[in-house]
């Protein structure tokens, strides 16, 4: 029981947040005003700048943002104890990740939906612009690389999940023109799309449609690699409305319904205990079989500072800044819709990972078979699963941990077992996909934007136009940029994990050289934006003591567990980076370009600070005669 109530208890916690601090912050402090002008409406060119109704945005916001770290950061993170990664997740996801993620859009929407990037160009000064963009790039060139790795372990471990995963793209393809050209009500669609959704869960692995899983999941992890950056470039130039949009809306749709699910079938195992092991035995009781607090688990890494990077996007990332100002910005039709979007996403992702928590902590206690065959419950199952850091720290054996406790959890309200696994391995890869998708449009923004910085010394104007003479045209424009940021990321896929010899089969796990810096770099960029939201505020005599210990705080503990690396041991006692044998340069390298440019960055915003409170930065130039796109849905027009 004691399981049931802290997931009830978080729930609360997340709602009552909601409509205080986060009401605070929009009427208090961002003062949001649903009369305001807003990018998607000022610069509608029905591609990246369209109106959308809010349940909309909030499905690509929250599905995007979400991705695999509220999934595979806690149910690592549970090794040091149930009670500190639920602490950090409720208290972090309030205080500090949900106002980073809030706050990144309200600045990027009153800056003409403008990157974080772009921002700090203006509320610091130009040379910061430039460093926060290479950060910005070298964090997604990783996400790109790894998150199709990401989806190739899930597809091979859950093979009945790739069907479901595929039937997506087209059906999200019709919602999206039927919705953009019909202009018809949500609730249609949305029945239509689950009960589609949930036929290819439940008959998706049956007959033909399970052989053509069993041959997919036999590809190699490059194949993967290539055929969903491919995709990727499809879905970031193609319309928002046509692809992104009802994609990520029909996701969530799905998504949230499965948590609906596992949060019920907590509720029944709280009650009536788990599915029995045999048809007519007895049911297991839910109880947690995690330890509340282990402070030295076997070859595990102090708590403090790693606690806090491990869980990421279950309470803090900053990815979220870059889809916050990257696509969300562009889309949001009402300015008053931030705080559902910003806000809310950030606390349903919260309840996530605190589901994640419990599935692991609690749910596999219901059952599982162990590495020996043999069936296990209660602390015997979670010791067989987190019998040491190394072992739980793999990504299958992550995903799995949750995948089969949230199964658990499903099956004790009756649902078959091999449904509720392909349920749980579908909800995975969707999130790793709609992340990825979203993550190379994002990247192409940023090629756009440094692009377009050495275009100006040549064109004079905001748009450039393809230039023989100066190369950086064919970045600042779209398709250059994108295909530019897939060819990165498959370069960098295609290079074998450190230590491993290249071979097909080794090929696409080249992610994985930079992947163990990914968390602090992460987490680096979420106390950065932290500064360029504090400089927007600050300029503008708004509070600002909500938000300093919050950056302070992001930005030292990843800068800690960066030098840590570098220098002290690692899990299994490896020795830090710097000191190993068989040293990974590029991993050095960048780790410490990366701290260097954490310190220039806030040699800058120390020695600009006082002179910025009350003082305007540059404001953007009028819009000279900006015609705003017609919109056959008539989203953009409506009133707020």
């Amino acid at each position: 029981m004691s399981t049931l109530l802290i997931a009830v208890g978080a729930f609360f916690a997340f709602l009552l947040a909601y409509h205080t601090y986060g009401k605070w912050l929009a009427r208090r402090i961002f003062k949001l005003d649903p009369d305001a002008p807003v990018p998607s409406v000022q610069l509608n060119d029905n591609q990246d700048f369209v109106p959308t109704k809010k349940a909309i945005i909030f499905g690509h916001h929250f599905t995007s943002i979400a991705g695999t770290g509220p999934i595979v950061g806690p149910a690592i993170a549970v090794m040091w104890g149930w009670l500190p990664a639920l602490l950090w997740v409720i208290f972090g996801s309030i205080l500090i990740g949900a106002v980073h993620d809030f706050g990144s859009l309200v600045i990027s929407i009153r800056s003409r939906g403008q990157s974080v990037g772009e921002i700090a160009g203006r509320v610091l000064n130009p040379r910061v612009r430039l460093m926060f963009l290479f950060i910005l790039f070298m964090a997604l060139t990783i996400v790109l690389a790894i998150f199709g790795l990401v989806i190739a372990a899930v597809f091979r471990d859950y093979p009945s999940a790739i069907f479901p995963c595929l039937v997506q793209i087209p059906l999200a393809m019709c919602i999206g023109v039927w919705l953009h050209r019909k202009g018809v009500n949500l609730l249609i669609p949305s029945i239509i799309t689950l009960v589609i959704m949930y036929a290819t869960v439940i008959y998706g692995n049956l007959g033909l449609l399970g052989q053509f899983n069993s041959a997919l999941s036999g590809w190699s992890n490059f194949t993967w690699v290539v055929v969903l950056l491919l995709y990727s470039y499809i879905a970031s130039v193609m319309p928002v409305w046509m692809l992104l949009q009802p994609r990520d809306y029909i996701n969530s749709l799905q998504l949230l319904t499965a948590l609906g699910l596992i949060v019920a079938g907590l509720f029944a195992a709280a009650i009536f205990g788990g599915a029995p092991i045999e048809p007519g035995g007895a049911r297991p009781a839910l109880e947690l079989a995690a330890p509340v607090m282990d402070f030295s688990p076997e070859s595990a890494p102090m708590i403090i500072p790693f606690l806090f990077i491990t869980i990421a996007c279950g309470a803090i990332s900053g990815f979220h800044c870059l889809v916050s100002s990257g696509t969300t910005s562009k889309q949001i039709s009402c300015e008053t819709d931030a705080q559902f979007v910003g806000y809310g996403s950030m606390l349903t992702e919260g309840f996530l990972a605190t589901l994640v928590i419990l599935a692991c902590a609690a749910g596999l206690g219901l059952g599982i078979t162990g590495e020996n065959g043999a069936w296990l419950t209660g602390a015997d199952a979670f010791d067989d699963r987190y019998s040491s850091w190394t072992a739980a720290g793999g990504l299958a054996a992550k995903v799995g941990a949750f995948v089969d406790g949230s199964a658990n959890f499903v099956q004790a309200m009756g649902v078959k077992g091999d449904v509720a696994v392909a349920l749980m391995g579908v909800l995975v890869a969707s999130f790793a996909g709609t992340t990825m998708d979203t993550a190379c449009r994002l990247q192409r923004y940023v090629v756009q934007e440094l692009a377009s910085t050495f275009c100006a010394k040549t064109d004079d104007q905001s748009s450039p136009r393809l230039n023989v003479l100066n190369p950086f045209t064919i970045l600042a424009n779209k398709h250059g940029a994108t295909i530019f940021a897939i060819i990165i990321a498959a370069i960098l896929a295609a290079m074998p994990s450190a230590g491993t010899a290249f071979s097909w089969q080794s090929a696409g796990t080249g992610g994985l050289i930079l992947w163990p810096m990914f968390g602090a770099t992460n987490q680096l960029l979420g106390g950065l934006a932290f500064l360029v939201i504090g400089f927007w505020l600050w300029r503008r005599k708004l509070p600002v003591w909500f938000i300093v210990l919050p950056m302070m705080f992001m930005l030292v503990m990843p800068a800690w567990a960066m030098l840590w690396q570098l220098f002290k041991s690692n899990p299994g006692g490896q020795p830090g980076w710097l000191f190993q044998e068989n040293k990974n340069w590029i991993l050095i390298i960048v780790a410490l370009a990366t701290l260097a440019l954490e310190v220039w960055m806030l040699v800058e915003a120390f020695l600009m600070w006082p002179k910025a409170k009350g003082e305007l930065e540059e404001q953007l130039p009028p819009l000279p005669g900006a015609v705003v796109a017609s919109n056959p849905t008539g989203e953009g027009g409506r009133s707020c």
